[in-house]
């Protein structure tokens, strides 16, 4: 079946063309175009947009704004957002990031969307034209997004030394992931953990947090001893994926061991 690609200069008038039956948003293309390639017959017209706002990356008073057609790549280099970094250069090869979109990767089902596992870790907002949405409500109802357009996303630039990444592969540098942790820690001169955010991907079908974790570090110094209870109660309430890279019991017994590495590095 021939496929039709419609190309918009605004948003809005991309948001339109959406509606219509079997029209998909084309960002990168390194998952719809995929899908497309191995005979998803449901797909009939692609539709993209040539926004400049799509494409812009503005960071001002210690928060960034990435549009949501930026690559990986374009992340990986950028000055402002060397913090970042890790997550932008786990998502596939050099040629993947180099198509990968920060829209795209919102979307991506486990074991893929590594760098929304740092955004979720972020606390970040996603921006569909004024309407702002936090992360985690966004990643739990991204089914029902899915005939939207993706804008950009807004988050607060972290430290270096509060910000801390690690995607698990069996094949490196570019496989699929086993898993993916992003971790955010605010810590008090004296080391004690104040607040922390931990994003796990492939712990179930979407990136989600590691609630129980998170409680667990608070208030405890960031120790082989201090971080025991957050590795024990490290895998609750996820459901993580089986899939040719791993199994759900492989992934839910490695989870805390590089989680605890992460957190001790």
């Amino acid at each position: 079946m021939p496929l039709a690609l419609k190309t918009f200069a605004t948003l809005n008038d991309a948001d339109a063309a959406l509606k219509a039956a079997g029209a998909r948003y084309l960002g990168g293309g390194t998952l719809v175009v995929r899908a497309a390639n191995e005979g998803d017959v449901s797909l009939t017209t692609f539709v993209r947009s040539t926004d400049p706002a799509l494409f812009s990356i503005s960071v001002e008073g210690g928060r960034a704004t990435i549009g949501a057609s930026v690559t990986m790549s374009t992340i990986a280099r950028h000055p402002d957002l060397a913090a970042i970094a890790p997550a932008a250069r786990a998502v596939g090869g050099p040629a993947i990031r180099n198509m990968a979109t920060v829209g795209g990767n919102l979307f991506a089902p486990a074991p893929y969307g590594d760098f929304a596992v740092a955004l979720l870790a972020l606390d970040a907002e996603v921006l569909e034209g004024d309407q702002a949405t936090p992360i985690d409500a966004f990643l739990k109802a991204r089914d029902a997004a899915a005939g939207r357009i993706v804008s950009a996303v807004r988050f607060d630039v972290p430290e270096p030394k509060k910000f801390r990444f690690v995607k698990v592969a069996r094949v490196k540098p570019k496989g699929v992931s086993v898993l993916s942790i992003a971790v955010l820690l605010d810590e008090a001169s004296d080391g004690t953990i104040r607040a922390a955010r931990i994003a796990l991907g492939c712990m179930a079908n979407r990136p989600m947090r590691a609630a129980a974790a998170e409680q667990a570090l608070v208030g405890r110094q960031r120790t082989a001893e201090g971080i025991a209870p957050a590795l024990a109660v490290a895998g609750e309430g996820t459901a993580p994926i089986t899939d040719a890279i791993a199994s759900a019991w492989y992934r839910a017994e490695v989870l805390p061991v590089h989680l605890g590495r992460l957190l001790l590095s």
